[in-house]
């Protein structure tokens, strides 16, 4: 009887791999999300294309929707900017017969270095990079043949001014780490001359299936994250049927993670994670991941100054927002046309990355607590202005709070019977940890500072003293994680 068992027990994984998924949502959608980026928490996303050679829109807006405001005339986002303002800004930068296309000439990534970048992001705590593959403009960042034929002249990095394979080299060099590769793909292009003429069967059959299914056999990706869905029903694209190759034949079919941007209206309804974009506040009862930049803008905007990035503090504060309720943050970052991260963009991954250093423990490989956050006394429904949210919003929420609102004093993550409890500011001599029920062998400690706590049970869960701490003591910046082990549930 105890040989069958193992034996049973042996053949689990391997019938789990050789389930067969229908092109069925309701086949796919029991696919379950994998493990490893429910427990990675914290990714990078990398904006980067032919729009970082004008690298400009109005503050508040995408700059990699460049080719679009300009042959569209339309421009929207935050601050209610001019229709005509990139349109006025290429004719009196670029001159007005200065065609977008023109801009792959100039896309020359001649600083480009993947080994650095892999480097930085080992060193900011990212356990997963999504790469734009290819964006709404059509340019693919690989040798894609379907690319150049498609517009009629060089249209990827191999055939334009990089003469590089931009894609090929950051996931060789990505995956010399521990670091999981992943690629977005547009499904749909503003002004492919099959999409743009309606021919959309042939469009999907001969442009955009070949594209994702090389990118997928000869790159072989830990995420499909997929974008541009909105325009068109997902039998359109065909996405039942791509996914159902995905998870049963590719070569990342054991591995592979996937989005919900499968066709129009389909986002936190069916695919693999959920996905939010420029939103706080949101929770749900599947892997999910907000997707947003360091400013207001993916792609690099030298259009917007320093005020109008996040600080490190509130991207940490967002960081633990997100965790606390589930989630992944995949934060963005968007190089210049010579292949080089913008400094700041560096420093704020820099500072996340020591922030993870001494509390990463609170975050990877944690899920949510029974309860998310812990609240002051005050009013609860303080929103941000509408619009692309800033991660400073999460300032508001703990640490600067408009007069008679609460604030989150806690975020919590747990990890089997250990909680986190994480303070946005260092309590002084008590800290009221409510809903905690102690046991015989808990204890209480603050990441970074090896000594345990003094704590005690009280009629609303436990009360931790806090000792004074000198600078040199005190072990991060900006939110400080309080270890409880052996929690009785």
């Amino acid at each position: 009887m105890k040989l069958l068992k193992r034996l049973i027990l042996l053949m689990l994984p391997l019938t789990a791999q050789a389930q067969q998924y229908k092109p069925t949502w309701e086949s796919l959608d029991s696919r379950p999300v994998p493990a490893w980026f429910e427990n990675a928490k914290f990714g990078i996303f990398i904006h980067w294309g032919v729009y970082a050679v004008p690298a400009w829109s109005p503050k508040g807006v995408y700059s990699e929707w460049y080719q679009y405001w300009l042959q569209s005339r339309s421009v929207f986002g935050n601050n209610n900017p001019s229709p005509t303002a990139v349109f006025d800004h290429h004719n009196r930068v670029w001159g007005k017969d200065f065609s977008y296309y023109q801009f792959a000439d100039h896309f020359k990534a001649e600083d480009y270095d993947p080994d650095a970048w892999a480097k930085l992001f080992e060193k900011s705590g990212a356990k997963y990079i999504v790469l734009t593959s290819k964006h709404h403009d059509g340019f693919a960042l690989w040798p894609s043949k379907e690319a150049s034929k498609a517009f009629g002249r060089p249209w990827n990095a191999m055939d334009a001014a990089a003469k590089r394979d931009l894609l090929g080299d950051l996931t060789t060099a990505v995956k010399k780490t521990d670091v999981k590769m992943g690629f977005y793909y547009s499904l749909y292009e503003w002004y492919n001359p099959l999409y743009a003429g309606k021919q959309y069967d042939k469009y999907v059959d001969e442009h955009m299936l070949p594209q994702m299914k090389e990118l997928v056999n000869n790159y072989q990706p830990d995420i499909v994250w997929t974008d541009g869905e909105w325009d068109q029903s997902d039998t359109l694209w065909k996405s039942r049927e791509f996914l159902t190759w995905l998870y049963n034949e590719s070569p990342v079919k054991a591995h592979v993670a996937v989005n919900d941007r499968w066709g129009k209206g389909m986002r936190q309804q069916h695919g693999g994670y959920y996905t939010t974009e420029y939103e706080v506040g949101k929770t749900y009862d599947r892997p999910w991941e907000e997707c947003r930049g360091m400013g207001f803008s993916f792609g690099y905007n030298r259009n917007e100054d320093v005020e109008d990035y996040n600080s490190a503090q509130s991207l940490i504060y967002l960081l633990l927002d997100i965790v606390s309720s589930g989630g992944n943050l995949l934060l963005d970052i968007g190089p210049d046309a010579h292949g080089k991260i913008p400094p700041i963009m560096q420093e704020r991954l820099l500072q996340i990355g020591k922030w993870l250093d001494v509390n990463g423990e609170a975050i990877y490989n944690t899920r949510s607590w029974k309860e998310h956050v812990q609240w002051s006394e005050g009013r609860r429904d303080w929103k941000p202005a509408p619009g692309m949210v800033s991660g400073e919003a999460l300032l508001k929420q703990t640490v600067d709070p408009e007069p008679g609102f609460a604030v989150k004093e806690l975020f919590f993550t747990r990890n089997g019977s250990t909680v986190y409890a994480i303070a946005p500011q260092l309590p002084e001599g008590k800290l009221l940890i409510k809903g905690l029920q102690p046991s015989g062998r808990t204890t209480v400690s603050i990441l970074g500072l090896n000594k345990p706590l003094a704590y005690r049970k009280v009629k609303d869960g436990i009360e931790v003293t806090v000792p004074k701490l000198s600078l040199r003591e005190v072990p991060c910046k900006h939110a400080f994680a309080f270890k409880v082990t052996y929690i009785v549930e």
